[in-house]
């Protein structure tokens, strides 16, 4: 495999080591391309969340992506805004303080996006837990759209959309990151918009 593919013997030998034991298999992994990316539609809610988004967009409605404050929601957040903010400029971020807000969607969160007018949060690493809070939010009248990759509880929450590998029967890998999931979504806009797939390049250093 070294010889057939220029690499290093140790760098062949870790690839065999994590299952890729093909020249043909270890080729396509060394020089994946965006055509190997699986559809973001096998997500059983994806087509639910880019309707809305792009509702949103069109109806010129105030859009919060509400991230976690770790390295993972951080990314999720800078992902998804540097794509959404192509088509709207009412778009913001809230990431809450690790120390006063902790992890998750909270209450007081859910008061600050209803005073101020939003009418859709995109949580992006978190949300699937977050049952009470979306509930409170469907009741000021604000829509929820949940991407996360935590695993879920045996309930769900009340959101428009989720996008959650681990709760979805559809997509074969329960791995993903919360920035990878991410991902999957501005994938997913990108072709309903048959937008040039090429752009998607410029996100890959969110998701490394």
């Amino acid at each position: 495999m070294s010889k057939e593919l220029n690499i290093s013997p140790i760098l062949a030998q870790l690839l065999i080591n994590r299952g890729t034991k093909e020249v043909l298999s270890a080729r396509k992994f060394l020089k994946a391309d965006l055509k190997d990316l699986r559809d973001p539609y096998i997500f059983q809610d994806m087509e639910k969340a880019v309707d809305k988004i792009l509702k949103a967009v069109n109806n010129n409605e105030r859009i919060l992506i509400y991230g976690d404050y770790d390295v993972d929601g951080i990314t999720s957040v800078a992902l998804l805004f540097s794509i959404l903010r192509e088509f709207t400029n009412n778009l913001y971020y809230y990431i809450p303080n690790r120390f006063q807000e902790g992890y998750g969607l909270n209450e007081e969160a859910i008061d600050i996006a209803f005073k101020n007018n939003f009418k859709l949060i995109i949580t992006v690493d978190c949300g699937i837990s977050s049952i009470h809070e979306i509930e409170k939010a469907n009741n000021y009248g604000i829509d929820i759209i949940v991407t996360d990759h935590h695993q879920p509880q045996k309930d769900l929450p009340s959101a428009i959309a989720i996008i959650n590998p681990k709760c979805d029967k559809n997509y074969p890998f329960k791995e993903l990151a919360g920035v990878g999931v991410s991902f999957k979504m501005a994938h997913a806009l990108h072709l309903k918009l048959k937008k040039n797939q090429d752009d998607l390049w410029n996100l890959l250093d969110y998701v490394a």
